[in-house]
């Protein structure tokens, strides 16, 4: 979201979300954060260790296992992933001298046919958003976690493909002594599991939670993640009896009461936003409208874990509206609209020269209104009219709106592609 000191309001949560800390939670219960993008848990089972999550790459795992070397001599024999993402896995090449088993779920819903046909755009826009070729002094942090250390010189991914691949709904085992219960819950991914430890009444929820307003919708492009399936995963975490929740980035919650308010809190904030998304779509509003009236109500949006410095409420609104009406806001003016270049030398004549709308351009920046500025640099750059000043102003304007911007995925991508406006 774009407010005043937005970057300053990122940087102080850059500060104290994540210490590099490891925490014993319990008795041979160990929590690992702040020491690679993503989160790990380590279990001390009775001849062995359990290992949920294995950081992002192959150096910083080796950081990993010396974290569990200083707790036990116990050799790594399990791995367990909460989901796919390549931060929580792409350590786990480093455990392959001792692990006999990885474990994962498969999507619980499939991967559209032909998705491998788009890598490179999908490849292009990850690096916006994570800000992969940006400067360690232009990214503050990579939101939920410090840098990944594949972009900061710090190792490479060496995964690890699991060796038992579930898809029940539920699936309960001794490991080496320690019961675990598996659960697969639609999130943040399609094959996103918690797992449950009865006997120490702790429950790992992947990224299902995290101290911030989640990313309910990925600038850097996917499918539709389904928010109405992660408040029900959210109902279905709570209904457990945990007194410890551990999540794949950020700190735990510790505490029965506390574990409750949290993550009912952070239900409430999502089904709110999908509540009021859907109640407006049914009344006729357009996407445009409703991503600018929707807002957290001031009980929720005051509270320091939905701050929105990952995901946002607006790009949560577009997603959702996308998500159950598809593109077409229902006017018809948009069923054939006019070639983006038409519209833009169109417009251009109405205003009355690329001269006059320069002169605006300028004015607008000079009055901090950055979004106007960069929509009318677009009409030049879209009807190829003083291309070389209009991408300059536009790198000006994004620059500034990244000041603005509390989320760090928003913030990475104006930079980068104000600098890349440059560069061409």
């Amino acid at each position: 979201m774009l407010k005043e000191n937005g970057e300053q309001s990122l940087k102080t949560f850059a500060e104290t979300a994540y210490p590099p800390t490891v925490t014993e939670i319990t008795s041979g219960i160990y929590h690992v954060m702040g020491y690679a993008h993503s989160n790990s848990i380590i279990i001390e089972a009775e001849n062995s260790v359990i290992l949920i999550d294995t950081f992002e790459t192959d150096a910083r795992a080796v950081k990993l296992k010396k974290i569990i070397a200083n707790i036990t001599e116990k050799p790594v024999k399990t791995i367990i992933y909460t989901h796919g993402h390549p931060d929580h896995r792409g350590g786990a090449g480093v455990f392959s001298d001792t692990v006999e088993e990885v474990i994962a779920f498969a999507p619980m819903k499939p991967v559209l046919g032909r998705t491998d046909e788009l890598n490179d755009i999908l490849n292009k826009r990850s690096s916006y958003q994570f800000g992969y070729h940006l400067s360690d002094d232009e990214v503050i942090t990579q939101g939920i976690g410090i840098r990944e250390g594949l972009v900061v010189g710090e190792g490479k991914r060496t995964f690890f493909p699991p060796t038992t691949v579930y898809k029940e709904e539920k699936v309960n085992r001794t490991i080496d002594g320690i019961r675990v219960e598996l659960v697969p819950a639609l999130g943040e991914t399609d094959d996103q599991i918690f797992i449950w430890l009865p006997d120490n009444k702790v429950l790992c929820c992947g990224d299902n939670y995290y101290g911030c307003f989640p990313n309910l919708y990925a600038l850097r492009g996917s499918q539709y993640r389904d928010v109405s399936a992660w408040v029900e995963s959210l109902n279905l975490i709570l209904s457990y009896p945990a007194e410890y929740v551990l999540p794949g980035h950020t700190k735990p919650l510790i505490g029965r009461n506390h574990v409750q308010e949290v993550l009912s809190n952070f239900r409430d904030a999502i089904e709110y936003v999908l509540t009021e998304t859907l109640k407006g779509m049914n009344k006729g509003l357009t996407i445009d409208e409703l991503a600018s009236i929707i807002t957290l109500p001031e009980k929720l949006d005051k509270l320091p874990y939905l701050g929105e410095f990952y995901g946002t409420v607006a790009w949560t609104v577009r997603s959702i509206y996308n998500g159950y009406l598809g593109w077409f806001d229902g006017n018809p003016t948009n069923l054939n609209k006019l070639p983006p270049k038409t519209h833009a030398a169109k417009m251009l004549d109405l205003i009355g020269s690329e001269e006059k709308t320069i002169t605006e351009i300028k004015k607008a920046l000079e009055d901090q209104e950055a979004q106007w500025a960069v929509e009318l640099c677009d009409l030049l750059i879209s009807a190829e009219r003083e291309i070389k000043i209009a991408k300059q102003l536009k790198s000006e304007g994004l620059m500034a709106m990244s000041k603005l911007e509390t989320s760090a995925n928003g913030r990475h991508y104006y930079i980068a592609y104000a600098k890349e406006l440059l560069e061409n």
